[in-house]
């Protein structure tokens, strides 16, 4: 099958639109029937200068109207219809592009958050932020301004040249060759202007996905930038990018900016021949004089627009450079994809084992090798024990939950839930299965409330107060302003690290996992926080499978089993006391922990 990122970027919105295929013809009917009407005037006119000129003999006498002034009011009559119908197509086809428009804005929004959801957690870590950011949303909006009025432009001019060119060659066909003259110059320019256009508008989105990026990273690091003083800094920073914005922008308006004044340049040359070799035919009697003034006016109509073929080529332009990069998107294929087994979480016992299982992260560039982070580690862990992991910082401690929870899929062996490979579960029932309360907690702009709830949101507030309560959440809550209703802040930052903390505990309480994954939970708090933490944990965990991830032994000393990595791999394991009596590893970091070595 021919790579999607091949096709013209028309093409492949088209296809995308193809649900829509009935509106877009309606709309696109409604846009002729606009224009037709629209052209009528002129014809008019030359019909009025015909009665004034010919009187009796004039075209519309042909149709049994002698009398002048029973001929000017038909032509009032003819006007005024002509000009409602007009007016009622145009509103008929702005109603139906713009709708269209905002229905297909909204479902490529959609389908692009959709389709980023279920994409690998890989993907957003080689990603910025702020790129993805700007194709959700300045990518989708360009294009939807496109839809809104540009394809109406386009359909319009087609029918003018259609319409006004057929006209021409059944009634003047001597002079029709003159308003033909300039088309294949006009469309030679519009081709070679357009060629030159699509790479500079690419530069230019990926230039405003930079810019983004830089502004939602600064942004959310504000403190940072603020507690170093580096204000000045990120000023520099940002102008450098929205000047390389800027740049790329100005190389693509010079183009586009060019093109219309060469275009008029072209045009008038051939109305000035329409005017006066249509006027010597006129003085000689070979032409109408009525039918000279609607070969003027249909000249100009015919012509004139071409003038706005610059900016519809810029519309197009910024419209498929959006179109690319949001289908780009679209198209880009999960490398995690969901099984096909599910699982019901009350039916879950919550037996976990890791099965010979080697892992490595992508290569950081193409000369250097995978740098190995797991290498055939193997675990077991029974239903309802509770066991934890210790080791330095990059022994692998916090991947081997990511291949759990599948945010990565192991290079070689096997994960298990229940002796399921993880590979083969629904990802729904895998991770509604376990529950994680990360050192990293994020909080949602919201309620307290909904933060708990999260992921259990059909939760009534008595199961929401429960989950609190075993968090050791409720008495703060209830001290806050407006108890469960108070809004928390943007990743919670009204909350103290231990409360965000605790809200994050009641979040997994309240989902009720089988299966509970503690990573680094108190890594980041004060003693008596902790201690309200453990007194919690040690309520929660009971009955259900808990994996603890620490660098604090003393958070681990209850575990039933403890795993000792290194480099990988399992040095050792065994309780807490067995582990100390062995005098290994894990006895030399109790030693320096409990302050009996350096």
């Amino acid at each position: 099958m021919a790579d999607p990122r091949t096709t013209k970027p028309l093409a492949r919105l088209l296809r995308y639109a193809r649900p829509h295929r009935r509106a877009i013809r309606a709309a696109t009917l409604y846009s002729v029937l606009n224009k037709v009407f629209d052209l009528a005037p002129p014809v008019l006119i030359g019909a009025a200068v015909d009665i004034v000129v010919s009187r009796e003999d004039s075209f519309i006498a042909l149709l049994g109207y002698a009398e002048v002034g029973a001929q000017l009011w038909i032509l009032a009559g003819l006007t005024l219809a002509a000009w409602a119908i007009e007016s009622l197509f145009q509103y008929a086809y702005a109603l139906k592009w713009r709708r269209l428009a905002q229905t297909i804005e909204h479902e490529l929004r959609m389908d692009l958050y959709r389709h980023v959801q279920g994409l690998e957690l890989a993907y957003f870590e080689d990603r910025s932020t702020g790129g993805l950011m700007a194709v959700l949303n300045d990518d989708v909006n360009q294009l939807e301004r496109f839809l809104d009025d540009g394809a109406n432009t386009a359909i319009q001019l087609v029918t003018t040249i259609v319409v006004v060119g057929g006209l021409f060659l059944a009634v003047v066909p001597s002079v029709a060759w003159m308003t033909m003259l300039p088309m294949p110059v006009v469309i030679a320019g519009s081709v070679w202007i357009q060629r030159r256009l699509e790479p500079r508008y690419a530069e230019v989105r990926e230039r405003v996905g930079q810019l983004n990026g830089h502004l939602v990273n600064n942004l959310g690091g504000i403190a940072t930038i603020k507690s170093f003083t580096a204000e000045d800094y990120e000023v520099g920073q940002i102008e450098l990018r929205s000047r390389a914005y800027e740049a790329a922008n100005r190389s693509a308006i010079r183009l586009s900016s060019a093109f219309v004044p060469g275009i008029r340049m072209v045009i008038v040359i051939g109305f000035a021949a329409i005017l006066v070799y249509g006027g010597k035919l006129a003085l000689a009697g070979e032409l109408n004089l009525g039918v000279y003034s609607v070969l003027v006016f249909m000249t100009q109509r015919l012509l004139w627009p071409l003038t706005g073929l610059g900016t519809l080529l810029d519309q197009y332009q910024r419209a498929m450079a959006s179109t690319t990069r949001a289908l780009d998107l679209l198209d880009t294929e999960a490398k995690i994809v969901s099984g096909e087994v599910a699982l019901a979480v009350e039916d879950v016992r919550g037996e976990v084992s890791f099965e010979d299982v080697e892992f490595h992260y992508g290569r950081t560039s193409e000369d250097a090798a995978p740098v190995p982070i797991l290498r055939g580690l193997s675990v077991r862990i029974e239903a309802g024990q509770t066991v934890a992991f210790v080791g330095a910082t990059g022994a692998g401690k916090s991947t081997l939950i990511k291949l759990l929870l599948r945010f990565y899929d192991v290079v070689a062996g096997r994960v298990c839930l229940d002796g399921v490979d993880v590979r083969e579960l629904e990802l729904p029932s895998l991770r509604r299965a376990v529950g994680l309360v990360s050192q990293d907690v994020f909080l949602f702009h919201g309620t307290v409330r909904d933060n708990i709830a999260y992921g259990s949101f059909d939760a009534s507030l008595d199961e929401i107060v429960e989950a609190a309560k075993a968090a050791e959440a409720h008495e703060f809550i209830m001290a806050l302003p407006e108890g469960y209703d108070t809004v928390v802040g943007e990743r919670g930052q009204k909350l103290s690290g231990g409360q965000r903390q605790r809200v994050s505990i009641a979040r997994a309480v309240l989902g009720d996992p089988p299966v509970l994954i503690l990573d680094e939970a108190t890594s980041s708090v004060d003693n008596e926080t902790e201690a309200a933490i453990q007194r919690s944990l040690e309520r929660i965990t009971k009955g259900r499978t808990t994996i603890v991830i620490a660098h604090r032994l003393s958070t681990v000393r209850s575990a039933d089993r403890t795993f000792v990595l290194e480099r990988g791999r399992i040095v050792e394991q065994g309780t807490h006391v067995e582990l100390v009596a062995t005098g290994g590893l894990y006895a030399a970091l109790w030693r320096v922990q409990t302050g009996e070595a350096a």
